[in-house]
């Protein structure tokens, strides 16, 4: 009988110094998250990600004006969302469309010398933020709104996605959230990031592959289905039962456990901290109260606890981001990660080919059809 690994659970598929999981603990090319989360711009993660240590104060200062002057977008790029902005089509589906369209408009795509590549990653980071908050206001009938060049990454997002400047206390949750999902090691979307480069195709492609894996629910489509859960439950005296009914009908709640973390995510407790104080600050602490009662009853009950979606969730509808635009984030911030391990992949490469186990019928013989 083959020793089948279902879903790789446990293998060692290459070598990485982006980042690790060792003992529950995550880090960035060997820095604590705990102490990137607590001190880190979200610009200087991009920078430790790709080369493996922080800036210095000019390295980033470099960094972020080639993002912010990179983050326009072409203009036949602005009538293309209008094409198919509307409510029928999730932001995932057009952001897997647009990093593809966006392709056809550097002319660079193609460059193979190690400084080009690293400039495309810079120009796929910058334009990634504009392709998700362009389509958000394409779809609502707004103009797409232009970066302001006074605010860094995590606050030029939220301003051109509502064309308002944000409070100190949003860009500090919002920074908060793309450094703690900037990188996870061998996640799946990486993985298929990192097959699809694998082959010598170019990161626009790695990209695009990427986020299609990203568009699951098992994945990066977590955080919007425990929003969906969310306002299922109107208060916390309705949690006890609705779970119960839940784990009753054999039905996943989102937002708890992991695969690699048996001790609880490390990441959780950063969000549900910004999610008590912005929920707070809106006026929707009641959110917070129900998420706490939801992720106590889930931890009494099933030993489960909260992960990284679960609370990143309120985080985002505090933010008044609208619920399906919370994965895209996701991959607004984990494409830094993809980036990196893209990088790495063209470093030292060999084409990604399993074997698979087959497991069909066998000696068969070619019937002609008249005879079937």
């Amino acid at each position: 009988m083959a020793n089948v690994q279902k879903g790789l659970e446990g293998v060692l598929a290459a070598e990485t110094k982006v980042s690790s999981i060792i003992d529950s603990q995550l880090t960035y090319a060997g820095y604590d998250i705990d102490d990137l989360a607590n001190n880190a711009e979200f610009e200087e993660i991009i920078f430790l990600l790709w080369h493996y240590r922080l800036p210095n104060a000019e390295e980033l200062k470099t960094l972020k004006e080639k993002l912010l002057s990179y983050m326009e977008l072409n203009p036949r790029v602005y009538s293309h969302f209008k094409e198919y902005a509307t409510d029928n089509v999730h932001p995932m589906t057009a952001l897997r469309t647009s990093v593809s369209y966006i392709a056809h408009f550097d002319p660079k795509a193609e460059a193979e010398d190690d400084t080009e590549t690293l400039e495309r990653g810079i120009r796929i980071q910058a334009k990634i933020a504009s392709l998700v908050t362009a389509f958000a206001r394409v779809r609502e009938g707004k103009d797409p709104v232009k970066p302001n060049k006074d605010l860094n990454y995590a606050g030029n997002f939220l301003y051109m996605l509502r064309g308002e400047l944000p409070t100190d206390i949003e860009v500090e949750a919002f920074n908060k959230a793309l450094v703690l999902h900037a990188d996870h090691e061998f996640n799946a979307s990486t993985f298929t990031a990192r097959c699809a480069v694998s082959s010598l195709s170019d990161m626009y492609s790695g990209i695009v592959a990427a986020v299609g894996s990203l568009k699951g629910p098992l994945h990066g489509g977590a955080n919007e289905r425990v929003m969906s859960m969310l306002a299922e439950v109107k208060s916390e005296d309705e949690v006890d039962e609705y779970i119960d009914n839940k784990i009753k009908n054999k039905e996943k709640i989102m937002g708890f456990g992991h695969r690699v973390y048996k001790d609880g995510d490390p990441r959780a407790k950063f969000l549900k901290e910004m999610s008590r104080k912005i929920t707070n600050e809106t006026g929707q602490s009641q959110l917070f109260d129900i998420s706490v009662k939801i992720a106590d009853k889930m931890k009494k009950e099933k030993g489960l606890i909260a992960n990284v979606d679960f609370f990143s969730a309120t985080v985002y509808h505090s933010l008044n981001i609208e619920h399906d635009l919370f994965t895209p984030i996701f991959a607004v911030s984990r494409t830094s990660g993809w980036i990196a391990h893209i990088l790495e992949q063209y470093e030292d490469n060999r084409i990604m080919r399993p074997r698979a186990h087959y497991v069909g019928e066998v000696n068969r013989t070619y019937v002609p059809i008249e005879e079937r």
